[in-house]
């Protein structure tokens, strides 16, 4: 059973690239980027509750999160955010197909038309770097979160969204990008805890200048480097 409600976005917003458009309903960011993130944010979160009535996903896009997130924490009630008005249509077949009821708003995620501590769990894949007032999100998302509430964040960090590749293909608000400190920092300056057992920077093979195939042939990752992927679960203090 599903609900569909639109609401006007309040602010302008940078429309992504055809071939962003495209490559975000390929198998490959399905498989290899989406649900890998979630593997690995699903691992980190403990603990683990067995339900979370109240999910918030920010930055839908075609949809394909509302299934993962539907399949792996039970929500009663998923809210599907995305400043994109075109949403609603290209998302509506995954909408149908989940077992929760779903909400979809049309809505910026630096002010968005919820109300206080009204969710359980915020998810954020690959979203906040595309917004160029991160710190304005993270302080909705930390608004809207219950006591005790989690935030599952996976981002691209500066070294990535600033290769050459990405910022052909791509369009984001180049001065908002951050190391994965600084994201930590920012998360942290909003007031969520965040502990080392509950971060991970994995250095996925699309992320890196070779694509992965110096380690392929044999050579060793440093671990002096400059990151290109967080993830985190981030906590709303009780």
């Amino acid at each position: 059973m599903t609900l569909e409600v639109e609401q006007p976005a309040r602010k302008t917003w940078v429309r992504e690239t055809r071939f962003g458009e495209w490559f975000l309903n390929t198998d490959t960011w399905v498989n290899r980027v989406l649900k890998i993130a979630l593997d690995d944010l699903e691992s980190i979160l403990t603990p683990k509750l067995e339900r979370y009535p109240t999910i918030l996903d920010v930055g839908i896009g075609h949809g394909h999160s509302l299934l993962m997130l539907d399949q792996r924490f039970r929500p009663q009630n998923l809210i599907g955010l995305d400043v994109n008005p075109e949403v609603p249509k290209q998302a509506a077949d995954k909408v149908t197909a989940c077992d929760c009821e779903v909400q979809i708003l049309v809505n910026n995620a630096t002010a968005m038309e919820l109300a206080d501590q009204s969710v359980d769990m915020v998810f954020c894949h690959q979203t906040l770097h595309h917004i160029a007032d991160q710190a304005s999100a993270v302080s909705e998302f930390y608004r809207v979160l219950k006591p005790g509430g989690v935030l599952l964040m996976a981002e691209s960090c500066r070294k990535f969204i600033h290769s050459l590749p990405v910022r052909l293909l791509f369009r984001h608000p180049m001065r908002a990008q951050k190391t994965d400190s600084e994201y930590l920092q920012l998360l942290q300056d909003n007031g969520f805890e965040t502990d080392p057992e509950h971060i991970s920077r994995p250095y996925t093979w699309w992320s890196r200048a070779d694509l992965g195939l110096l380690e392929l042939l044999g050579k060793r990752v440093s671990e002096d480097r400059e990151e290109t992927q967080i993830n985190v679960v981030a906590f709303r203090p009780d």
